[in-house]
């Protein structure tokens, strides 16, 4: 009988040693469109996206301004 209590506290501990690991170990996951950083985040290389303009559709408005100007000349 006390070999059995034996392999049943070893089994518990080899799974609580495997659970540690495992939430551990950390990854880089996707949940819902938004990416949750791995464990080693601190480590990852800094990606530097400069700033671009404030109004998103500059060239947009331009060739809308452009056509504008196009008709008004064409009249």
């Amino acid at each position: 009988m006390k070999t059995r209590s034996h392999k049943m506290t070893k089994s518990f501990a080899l799974g609580i040693l495997a659970l540690g690991s495992i939430a551990c170990a950390g990854c880089q996951v996707s949940v819902g469109g938004q990416t949750l950083p791995s464990a080693y985040y601190h480590a990852d290389d800094i990606q530097y996206m400069p700033r671009g303009p404030e109004f998103k559709l500059s060239r947009e408005a331009a060739a809308l301004k452009a056509a504008r100007n196009q008709i008004q000349n064409q009249q």
